[in-house]
């Protein structure tokens, strides 16, 4: 490994538009791998963009840009797999990757039928299959269509990186110099300030105490003092714009870059998944740090 890496985090919607793009965060993780100065504990944010075609996103991660010329490490807020009791009730294909491209070649209101079938007998608060990671992180299953529509991400995101050859570990190989996480800004915006909300995409919504807990969120990030231990280093216009993007997608974006930036360091401590459990169902995937 050298003294730095390049991390990429990215807050995915399925229907990228100039309202409501696909955000990424581009960084890098500093330091000595060693341990001798700082032992890779800063994450240096770079840039902030914005995709509102997902044919451009996908040619960033194919093609690159100065920022994302070498090897990378990205982790992406959206899920890589179904739940294991949907997809054998479907009688879908039991491995990913024959399970990932029947899947991604339905149509979204295929998807939506299928799932409201299953759904439909099944108890009131008992409607959707969970992964295990699912239960663990307190995300919503990967199955749900709408508020959010996970699974139409799902859906939209994994035949780009799957064309973009990402190793997703423990569940595909592919270029070694591309590694893709899936990760859940939530879950640590909960470990710092609890079940406050910091974000919202309806404007009459985006209030000053959402600023509040997006600047609590931002200074608990430079700091380092929180679970992961990484500090963000950021210029003054970026956390201008993670603090002033109500919608809070950019800062979204930059939290699963520093979730990257964790499992890079339990890959550099002897880790060959990232962090990621051993035992993890490849069939359903894993939310890192979870």
């Amino acid at each position: 490994m050298t003294s730095s890496l390049t991390l990429l985090g990215c807050d995915f919607t399925s229907r990228p538009t100039q309202q409501k793009p696909i955000t990424v965060a581009l960084a890098t993780l500093d330091g000595d791998p060693r341990g001798l100065v700082g032992g890779w504990d800063t994450v240096v944010l770079n840039t902030i963009l914005r995709f509102d075609r997902l044919l451009d996103f996908e040619k960033l991660l194919t093609r690159g840009c100065p920022d994302l010329s070498g090897p990378w490490v990205g982790g992406f807020d959206l899920p890589f797999g179904l739940p294991r009791e949907l997809i054998q009730t479907l009688g879908w294909p039991l491995k990913w990757d024959d399970c990932v491209q029947y899947f991604c070649s339905l149509e979204r209101d295929q998807i939506r039928e299928k799932f409201k079938d299953f759904c439909a007998p099944r108890p009131a608060g008992s409607k959707f299959a969970h992964r295990s990671t699912d239960y663990i992180a307190r995300s919503s299953p990967s199955m749900k269509w709408v508020n959010p529509p996970v699974a139409f991400m799902m859906h939209s995101a994994l035949p780009v990186l799957i064309r973009a050859n990402l190793s997703l570990p423990g569940i595909r190989s592919g270029d070694n110099s591309r590694i893709g996480l899936e990760t859940y800004p939530g879950m640590l915006a909960r470990e710092i300030i609890g079940h406050q909300s910091y974000k919202s995409d309806d404007k009459q919504k985006q209030t000053q105490e959402r600023q509040l807990a997006r600047q609590q969120l931002l200074k608990t990030l430079q700091a380092g003092k929180y679970s992961l231990g990484l500090k963000l280093q950021a210029n003054k216009a970026l956390s201008n714009q993670m603090l002033e993007d109500a919608s809070g997608d950019s800062l979204d974006a930059v939290i699963c870059a520093v979730q990257a930036a964790w499992g890079v360091k339990q890959f550099n401590s002897g880790d060959p998944m990232y962090g990621l459990p051993h035992a993890m169902d490849p069939l359903e995937g894993w939310i890192l740090t979870c």
